[in-house]
């Protein structure tokens, strides 16, 4: 039986809910081409069944912050996913600000056993600062799924090397979320 994957691409491309913008680039527009990404390596492994909160470029989701957010975790609990994995970028008044970092709801859990395979193989891949698995029960994404569910920050849109190596390099984030997976679930 397949996996069953939710790939949030964090946030929609018009408002309401839009990501950060920063060094010419938007989140929202990073987010959802590592999805795209991550979505073709789960699909082509032949254990996974793979959902995408925006599988088109113009996917609008909700009609506030709040329904956007509701109709992505209303999406993956009706479907009975078994992970829930949104994707983001971070941002800072400090341009300096840099890293990768996966929030949780809760640990120990296997939410967290999950993001740390995930920044690990995250920050090797892509050679960016490990921030470390954070806490986040606040976080309506994570508190209102029923599957194991993390936050991936892929790096600062904020920096501008950052911003720039995220917006070039897609694959190399999907592939570590991927390879993440895939030592989570000893499929390596």
């Amino acid at each position: 039986m397949a996996i069953k994957i939710y790939i949030d691409q964090g946030h929609n491309p018009d408002p309401p809910n839009t990501g950060a913008e920063g060094n010419g680039y938007r989140e929202q527009d990073i987010t959802y081409e590592v999805g795209q990404r991550l979505a073709t390596l789960l699909r082509n492994n032949g254990s996974f069944e793979v959902r995408l909160s925006r599988p088109t470029e113009s996917t609008q989701l909700g009609t506030s912050n709040a329904s956007s957010l509701r109709v992505r975790v209303d999406e993956a609990n009706n479907w009975g996913a078994d992970y829930f994995i949104s994707i983001h970028t971070n941002a800072s008044v400090s341009p300096s600000a840099n890293g990768t970092e996966v929030l949780v709801y809760s640990s120990p859990s296997r939410s967290a056993t999950l993001a740390e395979d995930v920044l690990s193989e995250v920050t090797q891949i892509t050679g960016f600062a490990n921030r470390g698995v954070k806490l986040r029960p606040g976080l309506y994404v994570l508190r209102r799924t029923r599957m194991p569910a993390i936050l991936v920050e892929l790096g600062f849109i904020s920096n501008p090397y950052e911003a720039n190596f995220m917006a070039n390099n897609p694959s190399l984030f999907a592939q570590g979320i991927y390879q993440g997976l895939l030592d989570y679930l000893s499929l390596s």
